[in-house]
């Protein structure tokens, strides 16, 4: 039986994106089909739309509270899967990214605009005379697709309903104002509801709504459960525990292969990874101010400045860092305190900290080619990407212990060694000392050049292809549907 699987997202690479949900919308669909499933992405129609897409077809229109959404059906050359645009001006045709203003303020209607967006997904879902397409699974990621899975079995849909968190931070609490604006049906309006301490809870209506609910790791699924990273619902996520689960993330591994890279200055595979990166390394010295030099380590850096990134534990650890033969290559943009610190660091430090303030696609590939570990000090993550590519361009990741890092770095001891599954380093502490401690242990690593390059091989061989992701998914939603639909 062939799978119709709705996904339902705010962003899809390379439509739309700000971070790495856009990734995932625009990834795991192509894998999906590979493995014979038949997949839609629906996402709002965001200014310039029609510039970027083709053939669009329209497939419905609708009438909701006040407003006429649109929905095109049309192709992007770089996507496999369909795009369902729902196209609403006065709600999404806008400047700047889907969520803030000219000023970098999250628009003030937000709630609103993602709202409604969740309802005409969900009818849409189930418009299946109209749309030309039987949905068997509405799949709805992060809170700006939540309540489309409440309205789902509201409307009696036979589809079954699947719910990704990327980031339980992110909650889409508003006003229970919100509610009579949207529509909302009364008895939704309750402790098991979308109610959430006198507000409504877009994230959790997808969280209590859904047949199932997974994030984008394993740890990350048992994090969000306990007190310290449940921010607020880890009694509703441990109450439906046996409805949770992780599925670590995937990336594209054609777009980041060492062997392929544009981007790079010399390309490379596992066996020439000893010159490729040398090689790399002395390039980016000389581009980005670097003293030229291969003995010093090399630590990339490439994030967001933000509390959650723990760049602040480097820039209270660089003081003790400095006395140690380091360089860094540091790339980002964020807090202006941290961006502020960290470029002071590097004007006290010529040749020896870089930094690149913003964001480079190209440099973010020449920083992990050419580093010799790559540093993600995260409080948490639920699944990060970059210590995957930086595994696959023999790159050394240093990470602490938590969410997907934990889950896709195994960590360099006597046993790990010995049985060939080192492919990086832990520290467990999120704090100064954690951040010393991996570094330093990287320090002695790279002393036996042994080890390292085992560590270096075994990572640029582990597979984070989508293809065994999107296997676990398509075994969630056959279990789903056959719970839905017996007869199926």
């Amino acid at each position: 039986m062939t799978l119709r699987i709705l996904f339902a997202a705010s962003e899809v690479f390379p439509l739309i994106k700000t971070g790495g949900l856009a990734d995932v919308v625009g990834s795991l669909p192509s894998a999906l089909m590979a493995q014979g499933a038949d997949v839609r992405i629906a996402v709002p129609a965001y200014r310039d739309w029609r510039s970027r897409v083709e053939t669009p077809q329209q497939r419905l229109q609708l009438s909701l509270h006040g407003h006429t959404v649109t929905v095109w059906e049309a192709k992007h050359p770089q996507l496999d899967a369909p795009l369902w645009l729902f196209d609403c001006a006065e709600l999404f045709d806008r400047p700047g990214d889907p969520y803030h203003d000219a000023q970098g303020l999250p628009w003030l209607d937000n709630g609103l605009r993602f709202g409604l967006f969740s309802e005409a997904v969900a009818i849409a879902a189930e418009a299946r005379e109209t749309t030309g397409f039987d949905t068997d699974v509405l799949h709805a990621h992060d809170w700006q697709a939540g309540l489309s899975l409440p309205w789902l079995r509201e409307r009696d849909g036979l589809a079954a309903g699947v719910f990704t968190i990327h980031n339980l931070a992110y909650q889409g609490n508003y006003p229970a104002s919100l509610c009579q604006a949207l529509g909302l049906p009364a008895q939704w309006w309750q402790i098991d509801g979308v109610e959430f301490h006198g507000e409504l809870s877009q994230l959790k209506a997808g969280i209590v709504y859904a047949d199932h609910v997974t994030t984008v790791s394993p740890t990350y699924a048992a994090e969000i459960q306990t007190a310290q990273h449940g921010i607020g619902m880890a009694g509703l996520l441990h109450a439906r525990s046996t409805h949770l689960s992780g599925i670590l993330n995937g990336i594209d591994t054609e777009v980041w292969n060492p062997q392929r890279d544009k981007s790079i200055a010399y390309r490379y595979d596992a066996r020439r990874v000893t010159a490729g990166k040398r090689a790399n390394k002395t390039a980016l010295q000389q581009q980005l101010g670097l003293t030229v030099d291969d003995a010093p380590l090399l630590i990339g850096v490439v994030t967001r400045f933000a509390h959650q990134k723990g760049i602040d534990l480097l820039c209270d650890a660089l003081p003790t860092l400095m006395r140690h033969p380091l360089q860094f290559a540091i790339l980002g943009n964020g807090d202006p305190f941290i961006a502020a610190t960290l470029r002071a660091a590097s004007e006290q430090a010529p040749g020896r900290i870089a930094l690149h303030e913003g964001f480079d696609e190209a440099l973010a590939h020449r920083i992990v080619a050419s580093a010799d570990v790559f540093l993600m000090p995260s409080r948490y993550e639920p699944c990060g990407l970059t210590q995957m590519y930086s595994q696959r361009y023999g790159t050394v990741p240093i990470v602490h212990h938590t969410g997907g890092l934990a889950d896709s770095v195994t960590d360099t001891t006597e046993q790990t060694l010995a049985d060939g599954s080192a492919s990086g380093i832990h520290f467990l502490n999120a704090d100064v000392g954690g951040v010393l401690y991996g570094i330093e242990r990287a320090l002695q690593l790279r002393e036996d050049s042994r080890a390292w390059k085992a560590v270096q091989r075994t990572g640029m061989a582990r597979d984070f292809s989508w293809a065994p992701i999107a296997t676990a998914y398509l075994s969630l939603y056959r279990k789903l549907i056959n719970q839905r639909r017996p007869a199926l």
